[in-house]
């Protein structure tokens, strides 16, 4: 009896033992799959241009939808930031609404992405239909303060504009000469609002992204050429700056930022560029 009860023992230690062994087992086989789900995630870093939000977000957004273990990340540090961070190795790809300076260029590579066309709009009953960038300039900064001067009713000029932290007014102003120099009559936070009282004012101008100006209001020519999507991209429409990719020349990106920013720039971003309110490069 006793030898009975020895070896129903050692049985059932031994059967714990292969159990745990089991349970061990598939824990491990879990932990590795979670490893390789680890390994096959990665983060693409962009940052810089706070008006490039849109721009960037759009083309974001659709790419990760198509990639799943792809995630792409921004942050709206500003131009300057955005080339000084990609400079210093702390993301793949910086953001900047404007070109690169000539000292930048040594170690940086930049690449249009988009084009921001800014359009002046006026209310639909001002007879003035052409500006240009000097009469632009002098309107804003109070210089020219009646539209008879520019073609238009003898009546007060009302400068409607954005916030100061806004991309659109850094871009118009950039443009026109005028930072810190212009004397607005309203800051509106939004383009829809710019576009809104400039509709409802016959003595008021304003600026715009082109693509987000709809029939309320009248887009003036600039130096007698109209914003379209061909004077925007061929450089004759003056009211523009560029959005640019920056990655460093003689360090390559990894293969999931490489692959991202190649999609970002072929034909296939176009129509997200477009809906994301600028203009594509010509191809």
């Amino acid at each position: 009896m006793k030898k009975f009860i020895m070896i129903a023992t050692v049985f059932t230690l031994m059967t714990g033992v292969l159990t745990g062994c089991s349970g061990n087992a598939g824990s491990f086989t879990d932990k590795s799959t979670a490893n390789e789900t680890t390994k096959s995630s990665q983060t693409i870093a962009t940052d810089g241009s706070t008006s490039m939000e849109k721009v960037i977000g759009f083309l974001s957004e659709a790419y990760m939808e198509e990639h799943g273990n792809i995630k792409v990340t921004y942050n709206p540090t500003g131009s300057s930031s955005g080339i000084q961070a990609v400079a210093e190795g702390r993301c793949d790809i910086g953001l900047a609404s404007r070109d690169l300076k000539e000292d930048e260029t040594a170690d940086l590579q930049g690449t249009v992405v988009a084009i921001d066309g800014i359009g002046i709009i006026v209310n639909p009953d001002n007879p003035a239909t052409d500006l240009t960038i000097d009469q632009i300039g002098k309107i804003y900064s109070g210089e020219i303060t009646n539209w008879k001067e520019v073609g238009g009713s003898d009546a007060p000029i009302v400068c409607i504009g954005r916030e100061a932290a806004s991309g659109t007014r850094d871009g118009f102003e950039e443009v026109t000469g005028t930072k810190d120099k212009c004397k607005y009559s309203q800051e509106l936070t939004s383009t829809g609002d710019v576009v809104q009282t400039v509709s409802g004012n016959p003595n008021a101008i304003g600026y715009a992204s082109v693509a987000s100006v709809g029939d309320t209001v009248k887009m003036v020519s600039v130096e007698g050429v109209s914003p379209t999507t061909e004077s925007i991209q061929d450089g004759k429409y003056k009211v523009q700056r560029n959005f640019v990719l920056v990655t460093k020349k003689d360090t390559a990106l990894s293969k999931a930022a490489q692959e991202f920013f190649d999609f970002a720039t072929s034909e296939q971003a176009d129509s997200l560029i477009t809906e994301a309110g600028a203009v594509p490069v010509k191809r």
